[in-house]
């Protein structure tokens, strides 16, 4: 059931993509950027709905009510593509660090451009890193959210990867808050599987975390410390204990 499943919710995935292509990619370049957004992720709003209809997901978001009026740093742990979809719609417009090499990609990729994302060259670190913060400050300035997934790449439910600094590091150049959003959509969406899950998807959205007068070390360890304590609650594969069990190495800029 769960492949059928799958299978329908792929061609509907696909369709949509096609279909916002020809009728939204057009006329976005001669939106102004709220615009653009609103437009676009039209086929967001579309994809959480058409995930939670025909793959069996029940969603629950706690503390959306925690969400700042102004902009901000979202950090949140990477598992799969479905947080990636829905942070947008969370506290739009909010510029989002990925990979540079998403760009490439036909549709997908040309309304990803448009949205002034910082798009990183993962090959050379510290070059994305000086990115990172120069572009992510001038982005919080415009006054766009940036979202950043500390991990720096998607990691599996019940793994754990050293956090990155650079989102703690923007915010508190920026004397901007940190709100840390917690998730396990990696156990609905497989981020190495293509055949979904049913179940409850759960989303927590933290308290703002103050970032001025701190240091960036200070912040990002009460952001991970949220997380992990989040993803112990509502995560049904146990978590490990401390980042030792991490993968081995450090985290991209991201």
């Amino acid at each position: 059931m769960n492949v059928i499943r799958s299978t329908v919710f792929y061609l509907g995935y696909f369709l949509a993509m096609l279909i916002c292509g020809v009728l939204f990619l057009p006329p976005s370049p001669f939106l102004p950027l709220a615009g653009r957004y609103r437009l676009l992720n039209l086929y967001n709003h579309f994809i959480i709905a058409w995930f939670r209809l025909v793959c069996g997901v029940r969603y629950e978001v706690r503390g959306r009510e925690n969400l700042p009026e102004g902009p901000c740093v979202l950090l949140a742990n990477h598992q799969c593509e479905w947080e990636t979809v829905y942070l947008q719609l969370l506290k739009p417009p909010v510029c989002t660090v990925l990979k540079k090499e998403l760009l490439n990609i036909p549709i997908f990729g040309w309304g990803l451009r448009l949205l002034h994302p910082i798009a990183l060259d993962r090959s050379k670190p510290a070059r994305a890193m000086k990115q990172v913060l120069t572009q992510g400050k001038q982005r919080l300035e415009e006054g766009l959210s940036v979202l950043i997934f500390p991990e720096g790449t998607r990691v599996e439910p019940g793994q754990r990867r050293r956090y990155n600094k650079s989102g703690a590091v923007i915010a508190c150049r920026a004397g901007m808050p940190v709100v840390p959003v917690a998730h396990n959509a990696g156990e609905r969406w497989p981020g190495r599987h293509w055949v979904k899950r049913p179940g409850r998807l759960t989303v927590v959205v933290g308290e703002p975390i103050e970032t001025v007068g701190r240091s960036a070390e200070e912040v990002l360890a009460e952001t991970e410390a949220w997380i992990e304590a989040q993803l112990a609650e509502i995560s049904e594969v146990p978590r490990p204990h401390d980042a030792r069990q991490a993968a081995d190495g450090e985290a991209q800029p991201g």
